[in-house]
């Protein structure tokens, strides 16, 4: 029997989760008191049968019960019971902006902030992200690529590290993205704005993307950028980081910085040690300013 606790930040996904774990054929339990989290468990495994895979969704809900449940997995720890965590996580700002938009209060922030709930709940939730087996940021994540996420673990049983890397490309006259971790600028690349046939197209199609290749500058920085982030990457693995934003920036974010984060894409998609995601913010932005 699988068994796979499923839990995280309020507002991270964890519902959406446990729906789409229910539609890969796990029976699914929500807030689950921990008094049973135990019985409840022990029950599943007598007749794996019935059930072959459970999802059981724990959070902050749980309130003074939820310390408990820390002894329950020590408890399976040392009778080598099988299980799973997946913790589900976002960033602050991302939280605070979900909790606005659906205008729903924080659990644990009663009258006050929702930011110090937030906090709070980050401290009491510590313990279950220490022991995840895997930890999904939702920060970036549309709810089609959650999914994907969550069927290689569960249903393609990939090799899943816990790095999810999106690589961004922008216009710096637009705005360096706010959750960038690293910016790379390459205005310093041939321009196809200033050539009238190729203004109107984007660094998606060849012609564009062989214009801001003349000359060799782009392959130079390009091997100087695999090297670096190739020795970077590994290392970020191994230190727990779960979201990486590579942001690449020229001037309107449609040909030379759609072009180099095309081709870096393409490197780190022959790597299998992280999630990965492609994202073009300003492609569009010209047409758009014209209507």
């Amino acid at each position: 029997m699988r068994l796979v606790i499923v839990t995280g930040m309020s507002g991270a996904g964890k519902t959406i989760a446990l729906k789409m774990l229910e539609d890969m054929g796990f029976y699914c339990v929500d807030n689950l008191p921990i008094l049973l989290v135990e019985p409840f468990a022990e029950l599943a495994m007598q007749k794996p049968s019935a059930h072959e895979q459970v999802a059981l969704g724990i959070d902050i809900r749980s309130g003074k019960e939820l310390p408990q449940l820390q002894q329950v997995l020590e408890g399976w720890k040392q009778h080598a019971t099988p299980y799973e965590i997946l913790f589900l996580d976002s960033s602050e700002e991302v939280l605070i902006k979900r909790y606005k938009e659906t205008r729903r209060s924080h659990p644990l922030a009663g009258r006050g902030r929702v930011d110090s709930g937030i906090r709070l709940e980050r401290e009491r939730l510590e313990f279950l992200k220490n022991a995840a087996d895997y930890i999904l940021d939702t920060s970036q994540l549309l709810t089609k690529e959650l999914r994907q996420e969550l069927e290689k673990i569960f249903l393609e049983n990939q090799k899943y590290r816990n790095l999810f890397i999106t690589v961004l490309s922008f216009g710096f006259k637009y705005g360096i993205p706010a959750d960038a971790d690293m910016v790379f600028d390459v205005r310093f690349l041939p321009n196809p704005y200033y050539v009238e046939n190729l203004r109107s197209h984007t660094g998606e199609e060849a012609e564009v993307q062989a214009y801001v290749h003349r000359g060799g500058t782009a392959a130079a920085f390009l091997e100087k950028l695999y090297d670096m982030l190739d020795f970077l990457i590994p290392n970020y693995v191994l230190e727990g980081k779960n979201q990486l934003v590579i942001a690449i920036g020229c001037t309107g974010g449609k040909h030379r910085s759609v072009t180099i984060a095309n081709a870096l894409y393409q490197h780190l998609s022959l790597q299998e040690d992280f999630g990965l995601k492609m994202e073009h913010r300003d492609i569009d932005q010209d047409s758009k300013r014209k209507r």
